[in-house]
């Protein structure tokens, strides 16, 4: 058995036995039929934006500056929100263009991650969960990069990205950044279906080789 193979197994595995514990539908999978987003224009300003001095916390327990990154290029997915095992999305959350995704796209970056390196790319992925919530996330699923908070929205409007609100959360909207040189070289926006994104990218950076 392949690697991805075991790690695919694996994660079916944890959510097969936490649904047990509450969760009525597979976190790991899609469902059928959901919403797709549009293009509503809320990342038109974001090619060529410099990208602001804003360190952020890490799932590996350090800050982070995003501008700062010395490789070739860096890769950002921000998404919503990662669900829990063991307890259902908020109310609607399904109905929510975009939204529903978060875990089989983070599986989907850990699987094409060695990939992205070997094209000279890091990748972190972001969201305004706290690093405690993240962490949970990133050892369940064996993350191999980091996940970045930011709880405190600080980032997020610097750069105006989009959001949307829900149970009293505020949540950035799925979109990825390509950064090059302290700069926003590519955005993508909306991303659907999340599952299949990071093989987007990866083709992206492997057709746009620096």
């Amino acid at each position: 058995m392949t690697r991805r193979a075991a790690l695919a197994a694996l994660t079916t595995g944890v959510s097969s036995a936490q649904q047990k514990k509450g969760r009525s539908d597979n976190l790991y999978e899609l469902p059928k039929n959901l919403p797709v987003p549009v293009d509503d224009g809320a990342c038109n300003h974001l090619t060529g934006m410099t990208v602001p001095s804003i360190p952020r916390r890490s799932t590996k327990g350090r800050t982070v500056d995003i501008s700062r990154i010395t490789l070739p290029r860096t890769v950002v997915y921000a998404y919503p929100r990662t669900g829990e095992p063991d307890k259902d999305p908020p109310p609607g959350w399904n109905e929510i263009p975009g939204a529903r995704g978060c875990t089989p796209e983070t599986c989907a970056f850990r699987d094409h991650y060695k990939e992205m390196k070997a094209l000279g790319a890091e990748v972190f992925g972001l969201s305004s969960q706290t690093t405690e919530y993240q962490q949970e996330m990133v050892q369940r699923l064996h993350v191999p990069f980091e996940v970045l908070s930011d709880a405190d929205l600080k980032l997020t409007h610097a750069l105006r990205l989009p959001t949307f609100s829900i149970a009293g959360m505020t949540l950035i909207k799925r979109l990825t950044l390509v950064i090059r040189d302290g700069k926003i070289e590519k955005f993508f926006y909306p991303v659907f279906p999340p599952d299949k994104h990071a093989g987007e990218v990866k083709a992206w950076l492997k057709s746009h080789q620096a």
